[in-house]
């Protein structure tokens, strides 16, 4: 979603969605999306033969699903196009072979994976994003706006790109700033993150509420923060069944008309005063006693949209998951202002009357054969 935003920006562009599964796509989250034309629909010319391809992602880059798009992404490389793999999207185009005798990045928890089972590729570490050619491959997800804002200034002109950069607002952009980024690894403070993975239970489940023509930025903000961070479940609810963001994507989402769904937040993104929410997701939040949160209600325009997800992550869960999840998607900290507890305490918790739980296990067997004895 943010090199779709960025593409999207410029006018310079046409951008669509495809997809081999129809008629939605599953996106991390649990959101998904309505594309635009299927892998056949683009062979056949009833879509344009992209020049970029932006290729996020995928669940089994390797598995026998995913054999139809390894072909089709070889076709159009073929005929020319741009490939443009995001955070873990390095290792779909690596399983095509397209990055075989290349320089390529990828999320910096897989680099070490990804070294020992494709060595016929250079993997490169603390880099925003590698080009080889006409590949492009980016670290964490949000390097992918970096990506997508090099191939606008090599595609449309360094102005053009200069614009969409200062609109986006993305820390510590600039047209020729420097790619470098530190060089990450698993660290003793990341066991906040494990605490997370290891023991979800008791987790709450936040309602993203989505509005129409809301930035794809600020809708992947939400859903990749709380996916990343493993601190909440997430739920996408629109007054419909489906939303249109503010460049045409189609995403698909609970209708307010739903019953059943229980939360325990509904956050809207992208909105800066509650005029701005529809009034059906308003009576459907006042319905079930829930206040309808803006994380962005108070962040200033020239802010990325990211910071205020990860402020409001610091201040449902704590400060630790926050900054341990920026590290996750590969994102700037410094300018982060976060407010909550420091550590995260629910898995925490768990942990302990897991562990207690163990040791009573352990111990009643034991406390019975002593007593058999006596």
């Amino acid at each position: 979603m943010g090199p779709y935003e960025v593409f999207a920006r410029s006018q310079k562009f046409f951008v669509y969605t495809v997809s081999a599964s129809r008629p939605t796509a599953m996106l991390s989250g649990g959101l998904a999306v309505v594309p635009d034309y299927s892998l056949a629909d683009v062979d056949a010319g009833v879509a344009p033969e992209p020049d970029v391809v932006v290729v996020p992602a995928v669940a089994a880059p390797n598995g026998k699903k995913e054999a139809p798009l390894r072909e089709w992404l070889t076709r159009r490389t073929d005929r020319g196009a741009h490939l443009l793999g995001v955070c873990n999207g390095s290792r779909l185009l690596a399983a095509t072979g397209l990055l075989d005798g290349r320089r390529a990045t990828a999320h910096w928890s897989a680099l070490r994976g990804l070294a020992r089972s494709r060595p016929q590729v250079d993997w490169v570490r603390g880099q925003r994003y590698v080009q080889d050619g006409t590949v492009t491959t980016t670290a964490g997800v949000t390097s992918g706006v970096f990506g997508a804002l090099r191939l606008v200034e090599q595609l449309a002109g360094a102005g053009e790109a200069e614009r969409v950069g200062q609109e986006l607002a993305y820390p510590g952009w600039s047209l020729h700033g420097p790619t470098a980024i530190r060089a990450q690894r698993w660290a003793p403070g990341d066991l906040a993150y494990l605490l997370a993975v290891v023991f979800p239970w008791l987790r709450p489940t936040v309602g993203v509420g989505l509005v129409e023509g809301v930035g794809e930025l600020e809708v992947a903000a939400p859903f990749e923060v709380y996916a990343s961070s493993f601190a909440a479940r997430t739920v996408p609810i629109a007054a419909e069944a489906t939303v249109t963001t503010r460049h045409g994507l189609r995403l698909v989402a609970t209708p307010a008309t739903a019953g059943a769904l229980r939360i325990d937040r509904l956050v809207v993104p992208g909105v800066g005063a509650i005029e701005e929410v529809d009034s059906q997701l308003l009576g459907w939040a006042a319905d079930r006693g829930r206040t309808v949160e803006l994380p962005n209600g108070g962040q200033a325009a020239d802010r990325f949209s990211f910071d205020a997800m990860l402020g409001d992550l610091a201040g449902d869960s704590d400060q630790t998951t926050a900054r341990v999840t920026a590290k996750s998607i590969e994102y700037p900290t410094e300018q982060l202002e976060l407010a909550g507890a420091g550590w995260p305490w629910r898995p925490t918790a768990l942990l302990a009357l897991t562990a207690t739980a163990a040791i009573g296990i352990g111990w009643v067997p034991a406390a019975a054969t002593r007593r058999r004895r006596r």
